[in-house]
């Protein structure tokens, strides 16, 4: 996972993390989304477009936000929040939409209302992992 791409893996979710995730995770996760967690249970790379950084939450962290409601962040209801940028901005799924969930980002200030689509489906989002924007763009 992740070959040749400039991304700081953390060691795998154990395989009972990823069962409570699941059990807890109000629709089916994508299977792409669980594979990078066995792989990386948490981790930070770039991405080649806005938000320009990913830091991915561990599979526990994850599965206490939703149980957590957000954290009882009311205008957060219907996303599911997977990571940051580290600087201000959740990473999430947007499951308000039936599924593939479109991957969005939100700004920790303003809230579920700053959301914005930054990939359609998490395997798109996969796909931009851990690429520079330099080597996106081919400069």
């Amino acid at each position: 996972m992740l070959e040749g791409r400039d991304w700081f893996a953390m060691g795998g979710a154990p395989a009972e993390e990823l069962s409570y995730l699941r059990a807890v995770a109000p629709h089916d996760l994508p299977e792409r989304y669980l594979d990078l967690l066995a792989f990386s249970n948490g981790g930070e790379g770039p991405l080649p477009s806005r938000p320009h950084n990913m830091c991915l939450d561990p599979a526990g962290t994850v599965a206490v936000t939703i149980e957590s409601a957000n954290h009882g962040q009311a205008d957060l209801q219907g996303f599911l929040v997977f990571g940051s940028n580290g600087g201000g901005e959740y990473i999430a799924f947007d499951t308000r939409t039936g599924t593939p969930w479109p991957v969005v980002t939100i700004d920790m200030v303003a809230g579920g209302g700053s959301a914005e689509v930054i990939a359609p489906d998490f395997d798109a989002f996969y796909d931009r992992i851990g690429i520079e924007e330099e080597a996106a763009t081919g400069s």
